[in-house]
């Protein structure tokens, strides 16, 4: 079970990012926050100080087609918003 599924990067976080060395991260919905802390901790190699969690809902989309008006919804996923220990960052751009 991969309990982290992928980092969140928009323009947000960007700004969390370098101002209070936070980072968020896209996590499986059933992991607790010392699952989280732990799973950033050994695929980053850095130190995790705080992990905050939240279960962001699902939006209601519609579209207008030819065959007519088509209705849906995005599905909902839990967050996890990770403060690091000073000095320490995370580079996803290291990889390309």
């Amino acid at each position: 079970m991969a309990i982290i599924i992928k980092p969140i990067v928009t323009e947000k976080m960007t700004q969390l990012t370098d101002k209070l060395n936070r980072y968020g991260f896209r996590v499986d919905k059933n992991a607790n926050k010392i699952e989280i802390k732990n799973a950033v901790q050994d695929m980053y190699n850095v130190t995790v100080v705080a992990v905050n969690t939240a279960v962001i809902p699902g939006k209601k989309k519609s579209r207008y087609t030819k065959g007519g008006l088509i209705k849906g919804a995005t599905s909902d996923y839990k967050k996890a918003i990770v403060t690091l220990k000073e000095g320490e960052q995370i580079d996803f751009y290291s990889n390309i």
